[in-house]
């Protein structure tokens, strides 16, 4: 079973665990989340999805604020200072089954993720709640340290909270403080699939949450801080959604240029402006595809961030 957004929302009622949920558009970092739960009372959390050289996964959730040095936090496994990397894309969907930007200690719930190990930072218990995505990141979710604890050991995990900071020295006589951590097994993906009807156009699996059906804009614990925003199509216009083949991204990128701009041309709008609607028509465009292309711009930032660790994975320079 591969839980969806709703699912798990479930999940956590029936373990009568406290949360408030708050939706709102898309983010992709934890910049963007907080101009939208930044100011409800908790603290906003950062996620890392990292394997090793051996093929080893782990999930790292720390404070916003807190200074994770991969190099240090490699050494304290045991791994070595370049033991630790950040794990492909394709990982996200074949083992934590979230689409980018939705790594959180909640996708372990998922049986895929087993092997994964967590590491949490030991901040989030001096928080009176901390802020999660809940497998989807249109929504954010906000609950105490002992709800997590809560949902962790329900899927037979034992929460492990540890110093992220810390720097302790590593030698003969002293050993790695956190090589009990380190996963047992490797986890070898299998080939990626030819896309299906099952994936949609940006190759992410609608069960990891991205169809998830939409929760009630209403929190469990309402908050003035925060405004439902939710994404309307502009002019009957869709969403632009990002594809993984460039000619058809870029054609569906000019259709929906064409569109909103013949969609601004009308007989009374010409009447309205005159000859400043150039400049009008030009404006309202701007405004309506700035946020997508924001959007894609973090998107193709981050692809290729992983991208190009998985790529030096496999290119061994040759020694002379």
């Amino acid at each position: 079973m591969v839980y969806s957004k709703d699912q798990l929302l479930a999940r956590l009622k029936e373990l009568q665990i406290d949360f408030s949920q708050y939706e709102h558009p898309v983010v992709l970092t934890v910049e963007a989340q907080a101009k939208y739960v930044g100011n409800v009372g908790g603290a906003l959390s950062k996620n890392l999805f990292l394997k090793d050289k051996k093929h080893r996964y782990y999930v790292v959730s720390a404070l916003a604020d807190t200074k994770v040095d991969m190099k240090v936090l490699s050494q304290r496994l045991g791994l070595g200072k370049g033991g630790l990397r950040m794990a492909p894309e394709e990982a996200l969907g074949e083992i934590l089954k979230v689409p980018l930007g939705c790594v959180t200690p909640f996708a372990l719930v998922n049986e895929s993720a087993s092997h994964v190990s967590l590491l949490l930072d030991k901040g989030f218990k001096t928080q009176e709640c901390c802020i999660f995505h809940p497998l989807s990141n249109d929504m954010s979710i906000s609950l105490n340290a002992f709800g997590l604890d809560k949902f962790l050991k329900s899927i037979g995990r034992d929460p492990t909270y540890i110093d992220l900071e810390a720097n302790p020295p590593v030698g003969k006589d002293q050993p790695p403080d956190l090589a009990s951590l380190v996963p047992s097994g490797s986890t070898v993906l299998p080939d990626l699939p030819e896309k299906t009807p099952s994936q949609d156009s940006s190759g992410n699996h609608p069960s990891a949450g991205n169809n998830s059906t939409a929760v009630t804009a209403k929190a469990d614990k309402p908050s003035n801080a925060v405004q439902n925003v939710k994404e309307k199509s502009v002019n009957g216009v869709r969403p632009l959604i990002p594809s993984t083949d460039a000619g058809k991204f870029v054609e569906e990128l000019l259709d929906r240029t064409s569109t909103l701009l013949l969609s601004e041309i009308s007989e009374d709008s010409i009447k309205r402006h005159g000859g400043q609607l150039g400049a009008e028509v030009a404006n309202n465009i701007k405004k309506c595809l700035r946020e997508d292309l924001k959007n894609l711009a973090t998107i193709f930032k981050n692809t290729a961030y992983t991208e190009g660790f998985y790529a030096g994975t496999h290119y061994q320079p040759k020694r002379f």
